[in-house]
C-alpha cells in the first residue's frame, strides 16, 4: 500500500482538505492518505469553510466531519512514499522532525512546478523502474519521487519565494479559503496521477 501524508499548521484546513479529496478520488487504488498539522491540537475537527470546499470536490461531508487534527510526529512518518506540505515551513519542518523524509517531501504547489513539463510517456518511462521490484506500485512510485527530486535543480525557482506556498485561509474569508483550495487543486491532480502510474487499476491497465 502506498502512504501519502499532507501537512500544513493546525490540521483543520488545507491538509485535511488534501487528504479527504485524494482519499475520495483514490479509493480504486491501493493508497492511504493522511494528515497532520505542525501545531495542531488532536482532535479539532476540519472548519465548516474546508468542509464546505471537500464537499465540492466530490467528498461524502460525513467523511469531511469525521476528520480530527493530529499532531504531526514522527510516527506519521513511518514508511511513508510521499509528504505534500502546505509551505515551506511546513516541508522544513517534516525534515527537521526526520531527516530521511527529505527525499520525499515536497511543498504542493513545488510539486505542480517540478511535474508540468514532465510527459505522460515519460513518467511511465520513469515508473517502469520499479517493474521487477517485490513491491511494483511502491517501486515505481518511488522511482518517480527520485526523478522529481533530481528535477529540483533543474526546474526554474518561482520569482517569489511564496509562489510554492498554499496560502493559510484559517480566520480568513471565504473568499481566502476559495483562493487557497484554487492553488491546491493542480496538486491534488499531480499526487493522484503518479499514484495511477505506479498503481493503474485493470480498467486502466487494459485502456
Amino acid at each position: 500500500m502506498l502512504r501519502i501524508l499532507t501537512v500544513c499548521t493546525g490540521n483543520i484546513c488545507r491538509s485535511p482538505l488534501a487528504s479527504t479529496v485524494l482519499a475520495s478520488r483514490l479509493t480504486d487504488a491501493d493508497v492511504q492518505v493522511e494528515s497532520a498539522g505542525t501545531r495542531a491540537r488532536d482532535g479539532i475537527p476540519m472548519t465548516e469553510e474546508a468542509i464546505d470546499l471537500a464537499a465540492e470536490r466530490g467528498v461524502d461531508r460525513s467523511f469531511a466531519l469525521a476528520h480530527r487534527a493530529r499532531f504531526l510526529t514522527t510516527a506519521h512518518l513511518r514508511d511513508v512514499d510521499m509528504v505534500v506540505a502546505m509551505t515551506r515551513e511546513h516541508r522544513r519542518a517534516v525534515v527537521e522532525l526526520d531527516p530521511a523524509r527529505l527525499r520525499m517531501t515536497f511543498t504542493a504547489r513545488e510539486l505542480v512546478r517540478i511535474l508540468q513539463d514532465v510527459g505522460e510517456p515519460d513518467l511511465a518511462a520513469v515508473a517502469a523502474a520499479g517493474d521487477e521490484s517485490p513491491d511494483p506500485p511502491r517501486a515505481r512510485f518511488a522511482a518517480m519521487v527520485a526523478a522529481l527530486r533530481a528535477r529540483r535543480g533543474l526546474v526554474p525557482s518561482p520569482a517569489e519565494p511564496e509562489e510554492d506556498d498554499v496560502i493559510d485561509p484559517f480566520g480568513r474569508s471565504v473568499a481566502t479559503y476559495r483562493k487557497s483550495a484554487a492553488q491546491l487543486d493542480p496538486a491534488l491532480a499531480a499526487v493522484e496521477r503518479l499514484v495511477r502510474h505506479a498503481a493503474p487499476t485493470p480498467r486502466e491497465l487494459n485502456a
